[in-house]
């Protein structure tokens, strides 16, 4: 079986300019990086949204792996095939998950995204980009007090943070400007990894540079010894980071193995951040397309609940269609089989795990969408483990459709595009109304969503929650932090629990994305290596790369 490197590699990609003339996209719109990437400006394309969005999201993720891009992106070539005018708005893979465990997030086999091996590393230099933004900002943040702290600073209350896009725990907390006068301010801080920084989740909504600019400036870096919020506009730093993203914001236009053209922009992740591409992309890629595939990070309870919550809000975007990609293997998993038996068959562990499934389809109900589960084909699924599924969904009112994306591309997913075409133009809706409150919207996710019985706040969240309301901030949407394995905080338990609690231990504005973010469990902003990286895998034999997937 050859590699998704190896398949990619040896596919004979088109000219960036014959893929976006596809689509019409005008030639003075495009900005070239080569001949297979291409930066594109959205205000040169047409300004009317066409396009029918679906939704593409996933069950509970496992470490047997679900292939949820590779799912859409040969669901795209399927359209394609059939022929619509298609369009793909994904996020950009981070090197965290690529160098750790996860793999990219350009699919696999013949349901690829292509070049994949630039995309999965430095691509564009968008996070590159968002990475230097940030950490200019903390440089800022410390000359200011450096230099008299003339807006009276509390270092104790900093509470902006360093990135990098790569797995390091031992950055998770550091002590900076050691060494005397000269070398600064002793501060305790850390790093996060670029996914889930601020910075991110801006460009990610913002709608425009002006846009953009404006969201930077309101962004709250830390506190002055009054307890007053101190702004990105207090520093004079906006017009400064502005300038370094000013490319970045633009979506960067590639193709499919199939030769659909796709945007791929922006990577926030959803178990620590909103789990969406930029608004900028799919907002470019409605105004293009008939049928628009996007993707929402993880499954129903993160990725897909901020679409509808935070994403669709913000950017008035209606879901269309909704699609839950799931495995044999993953469900199993949920019903208690171990890792090393996954590949055999197991009626009983499947029997069992099912309800994490029908959980995620409960939810995606709950916003107003009927969705079509994507039964992605493993060669290891026995026919009884197929037979079963089918009479699960049809006991259940289920549409099921079994995919063979990795292996066939489009022609794998293109009974999955006729059901999608057999019951779109569905209305969807957001689940609460921040305008009741922080504590109400986090009530509302974790009781419909999550199924927990009670929600706790630690004293630290009591704490910032008051500081919130003090400066007006509580009526923002809220995006949750939480173990993407599980519906509950505690991410060992599977399958679908309920009546459990929700910990909440912190609560940080994200005044400039327009959200407060809520920290449950122990889910951490910086992530760690696994024992055996994917890294170790990844080298370069005659000038081309491999090991990399």
């Amino acid at each position: 079986m050859q590699s998704d490197v190896a398949i990619a590699q040896a596919h004979q990609l088109e000219a960036i300019e014959t893929i976006a003339a596809k689509v019409d996209i005008p030639e003075e719109a495009i900005l070239p990086y080569g001949r297979s990437k291409a930066k594109v400006d959205p205000a040169l394309v047409p300004t009317e949204r066409k396009g029918k969005l679906v939704l593409v999201t996933g069950m509970s993720p496992t470490p047997a792996g679900e292939g949820k891009s590779t799912v859409l992106i040969g669901l795209a070539d399927a359209f394609s095939l059939q022929g619509h005018r298609t369009v793909v708005a994904i996020r950009e893979p981070s090197l965290g998950p690529v160098m750790g465990i996860k793999g990219g997030a350009a699919g696999g086999g013949y349901s690829q995204i292509v070049p994949m091996e630039d995309i999965n590393l430095h691509f564009t230099g968008d996070f590159h980009a968002i990475t230097s933004a940030n950490n200019t900002l903390a440089a800022i943040i410390d000359n200011h007090i450096h230099q008299g702290n003339e807006l009276g600073i509390d270092v104790r209350r900093i509470t902006w943070q360093r990135c990098q896009d790569v797995n390091d725990r031992s950055l998770r907390n550091v002590v900076t400007g050691l060494g005397g006068k000269a070398h600064g301010v002793p501060e305790q801080t850390g790093f996060s990894i670029t996914a889930a920084s601020e910075i991110m989740a801006i460009l990610c909504l913002a709608t425009s540079l002006e846009d953009l600019k404006e969201r930077i400036s309101k962004v709250v870096v830390a506190q002055t010894f009054d307890g007053a919020p101190v702004t990105v506009a207090q520093l004079n730093a906006e017009g400064a980071l502005t300038a370094l993203l000013r490319d970045a914001i633009q979506p960067n236009l590639v193709q499919t193995i199939g030769g659909t053209p796709a945007f791929v922009h922006g990577g926030p992740f959803a178990n620590i951040a909103h789990g969406c591409n930029s608004l900028i992309a799919t907002d470019t890629a409605l105004r293009l397309g008939d049928v628009v595939l996007t993707e929402a990070g993880f499954g129903s309870d993160l990725g897909a609940e901020k679409f509808f919550d935070i994403k669709a809000r913000a950017g008035e975007l209606n879901v269309d269609a909704a699609v839950i990609v799931a495995t044999i293997r993953s469900l199993k998993y949920n019903g208690g089989a171990a890792r090393d038996v996954l590949n055999q068959e197991d009626l009983g562990a499947l029997e069992k795990g099912v309800c994490n499934l029908e959980r995620h389809v409960e939810n995606i109900r709950q916003f107003g969408v009927e969705p079509v589960v994507a039964l992605n084909e493993f060669s290891f699924d026995s026919d009884a483990e197929r037979e079963w599924m089918h009479q699960w969904a049809t006991s259940a009112g289920v549409r099921l459709v079994d995919v063979a994306a990795w292996e066939r591309g489009g022609e794998g997913a293109t009974d999955l595009a006729q059901a999608i075409t057999e019951q779109w133009d569905q209305h969807s809706h957001s689940l609460y109304d921040p305008a009741e409150g922080i504590e109400a919207s986090i009530r509302s996710i974790a009781t419909k969503i999550y199924r927990a019985d009670d929600v706790e706040l630690s004293k630290k969240a009591r704490k910032d929650l008051e500081y919130l309301k003090a400066n007006g901030w509580d009526t923002l949407p809220v995006c949750i932090s939480k173990t993407q394995y599980s519906f509950s905080d505690d991410p060992q338990a599977l399958g679908a629990p309920s009546g459990h609690v929700l910990h909440v231990r912190e609560l940080l504005p994200r005044i400039g994305a327009g959200f407060v973010v809520a920290l449950t469990g122990d889910v951490m902003t910086m992530p760690g290596l696994p024992k055996r990286p994917a890294a170790e895998k990844i080298d370069v034999e005659d000038g081309k790369i491999v090991g990399l997937f």
